[in-house]
């Protein structure tokens, strides 16, 4: 059974960085893509990164965050800097043997983790 599971989110400051974590179980990573999606209040869920582990391809909607693995803990990462307060949502990871799908059709997802950046 694939599970994904956030961790991370928190409560900052504008400027401020976050590291947020996705456990994945239940799937071999070089047969998947792995990616990170956020739906701020009101609005569309939005793809923001993903990795796909057989070609090592990573792709970042904004340079302020960074997609990151370590396949000895099947964890992925999302590294986000200078935060804003539009950067306010609740954070999904989300998988998929498919590939990316930017507009959010990715077969597996976790339940997701809450950021909130204040001015």
């Amino acid at each position: 059974e694939v599970q994904l599971v956030e961790s991370g989110g928190a409560s900052v400051q504008a400027g401020g960085s976050l590291r947020l974590s996705c456990a994945c179980s239940g799937f071999t990573f070089r047969d998947y893509t792995v990616a990170w999606f956020r739906q701020a209040p009101g609005k569309e869920r939005e793809g923001i990164s993903f990795v796909t582990f057989n070609d090592d391809s990573t792709y970042n909607i904004d340079p302020r965050f960074t997609i990151s693995s370590d396949i000895n803990t099947n964890t992925v990462y999302l590294q986000m800097n200078d935060l804003k307060p539009e950067d306010t949502a609740v954070y999904y990871c989300a998988a998929d043997p498919r590939g990316w799908s930017s507009a959010g059709f990715m077969q597996y997802w976790g339940k997701g983790t809450l950021v909130t950046v204040s001015s």
